[in-house]
């Protein structure tokens, strides 16, 4: 398996244009990345990168091999499929992302339960907020919370996610209740936004009864972890929008209430991503099945009863 195990780093390296970031991936050092390629171009007796210190580029040769290597990994990752005894024997790694929100409160308690049922699957699972490239993080499965425009990737719906402005009562009270998105502008509320590298929504877009409306907000507070905007709205410094399964109990309880409740914001979808062929791999289907059942049913039973 030594010479599949270099193709992999190889083709890692290749993707992620990094030493140093495929030696995470493959949860080894930088060194013994650097070795293997070195050991690959020498077997080969071609270079695949040029390396500077700044940079890493493939050759030509290395552009070549890249495109036979990776369907070398593709028909191995085929034919374990193949040969594996799904029901009694499932095993392997699955590399597994989601936003913070869904993963802390669905993914991450399910995910003993599932190694419990299936003891030869070990799961990596990554939290964040930030956009992901499935196929450049090397992902088998990735849960995607927002309005998916168009995507290669396999893409199952697994609920739909009624969302809510929100703010708590010392907010309120200090600054007035919006009645709808045009009084969130006019009176200039603080709102806090979830921004990070690449991100799209700069905007709020509410339902009105002229249609859709994007609302420029603005707000004295931003972050990329949306557990943050949730804890400074807690703490009276804004209006946050936020899925409602994400403050449900918060509703519930009364420490947030409902705002600009007028023009409620358009509701979100919690998919799951995957490469197409990943989903022939045995386990990355059983795992994505189980959690597709339980998150969906988690999602339903948090919003039931908030989402109006």
């Amino acid at each position: 398996m030594s010479y599949v195990n270099t193709i992999k780093m190889f083709v890692r390296v290749y993707e992620l244009g990094s030493m140093s970031a495929a030696a995470r991936d493959q949860r080894t050092s930088p060194a013994v990345a650097s070795a293997r390629i070195s050991e690959l171009e020498k077997h080969l007796g071609v270079r695949l990168f040029s390396r500077t210190t700044r940079s890493l580029q493939p050759t030509e040769n290395g552009r070549i091999f890249f495109e036979g290597a990776k369907r070398v990994l593709e028909a191995i990752d085929e034919a374990e499929a193949a040969v594996m005894d799904v029901t009694q024997n499932p095993r392997g790694t699955i590399f597994v992302s989601a936003p913070l929100g869904v993963g802390r409160r669905f993914i991450a308690p399910h995910v003993p339960v599932f190694k419990d049922m299936y003891p030869q699957i070990d799961v990596r699972l990554r939290l964040s907020d930030r956009i992901i490239d499935v196929t450049a993080e090397g992902l088998d499965v990735a849960f995607h919370l927002g309005i998916l425009e168009d995507s290669t990737l396999k893409v199952r719906l697994i609920a739909d996610c009624p969302r809510v402005l929100c703010a708590a009562p010392a907010y309120i009270a200090r600054r007035g209740m919006p009645a709808d998105g045009a009084a969130l502008v006019a009176e200039k509320h603080d709102c806090l936004n979830l921004r990070f590298p690449g991100a799209k929504e700069f905007q709020w877009a509410l339902q009105t009864p002229d249609g859709v409306r994007r609302y420029e907000i603005t707000g004295p507070f931003e972050s990329d972890d949306g557990d943050v905007l949730t804890g400074w709205a807690l703490d009276g410094r804004g209006i946050v929008m936020k899925p409602v399964f994400e403050v449900a109990d918060h509703l519930r309880s009364g420490a947030l209430v409902p705002v600009a409740v007028a023009t409620p914001p358009l509701p979100t979808q919690l998919s799951s991503l995957s490469q197409h062929r990943r989903l022939k791999d045995p386990k990355v289907k059983l795992f994505t099945d189980f959690m597709a059942a339980h998150v969906r049913d988690a999602v339903r039973g948090a919003t039931s009863g908030n989402a109006g």
